[in-house]
């Protein structure tokens, strides 16, 4: 199965961005599946590509492009060690704060998440509505870190769809290479793979995230046993990463993560709070 994953070109799903939006469901297979991804509105690349095109040039090359473009569009499915799945649909700012919009797509799912920086709500479907008595949305309080600092909500989930943690973690493994040119939805991108273990990922993001972070980055990583990750991105022309797969094999089974990713930098991809008349405080009554 995870032969089949490391070649998987599903396109990327698209997403809607209205706080109001309804959730759809999911295909049943392991890979995402949708529609044609829209081209980037913003290019994020330079005019030029760096000389060096060597595997790592490449990929240091990316985090140049992902540093510049803040943002973009994602869909995810992720299949965990112990046979439960999560997918959704939506948007991700990883700096210069942290913004994200899912809508999930996991088969009976209807609700949505919106973090905003150290804030998160949760619902905006019907479902949430009834039992909140009509109002659409928990809202949740702001939880101060080690640091004395307000943690953002749902840190770990943010961790593992940041674009740009994964393509730091894959230039500095030891055995990157490129596999080469394979077609992602309608597009023709370039294949590279690299294995990592579960702590030298986390340990990858030394400047990108604090310690207790990197920590709970790690726990995650290494659920059902798991401890060491292959990796592979598929980039485009314009060093974009547009698709993302994380599988390891642990004690307790098989961890396959598929993010797939579009419209890089995109002035379109706004994301808003819920009206706060229309949310009520995690653990009101």
């Amino acid at each position: 199965m995870a032969g089949a994953h490391r070649t998987a070109g599903a396109a990327v799903v698209a997403v809607a961005l209205a706080a109001a939006l309804a959730a759809c469901g999911g295909g049943g297979g392991r890979p995402v599946v949708g529609a044609t991804p829209s081209p980037s509105v913003t290019a994020s690349a330079s005019p030029s590509k760096p000389a060096d095109r060597s595997p790592q040039g490449v990929l240091l090359s990316a985090e140049q492009v992902l540093q510049t473009a803040r943002r973009a569009k994602l869909s995810y499915r992720f299949d965990n060690p112990d046979g439960t799945s999560d997918s959704a649909d939506g948007v991700l700012y990883w700096a210069p704060r942290t913004i994200m919009q899912l809508t999930k797509t996991t088969p009976g799912a209807t609700d949505q998440l919106i973090v905003m920086d150290t804030i998160s709500y949760q619902g905006g479907d019907a479902a949430t509505a009834a039992r909140l008595g009509g109002k659409h949305w928990q809202k949740s309080a702001e939880v101060l870190g080690p640091d004395g600092r307000p943690e953002t909500p749902f840190a770990a989930l943010v961790d593992q769809l940041n674009p740009l943690q994964a393509v730091t973690a894959a230039a500095n493994a030891g055995d990157l290479q490129k596999v080469g040119e394979e077609k992602v939805g309608d597009q023709t991108a370039e294949h590279y793979t690299a294995t990592v273990t579960v702590a030298g990922y986390a340990a990858a993001q030394l400047n990108l995230l604090t310690a207790d972070r990197r920590t709970q980055l790690a726990a995650t990583l290494s659920q059902g046993g798991v401890g060491a990750l292959s990796l592979d991105l598929w980039l485009n022309d314009k060093d974009q990463l547009v698709q993302l797969q994380r599988s390891g094999a642990g004690s307790k089974g098989e961890l396959v993560q598929v993010v797939q990713y579009s419209d890089f930098g995109s002035s379109q991809l706004a994301v808003t709070a819920p009206a706060e008349g229309d949310t009520q405080d995690l653990g009101s009554s």
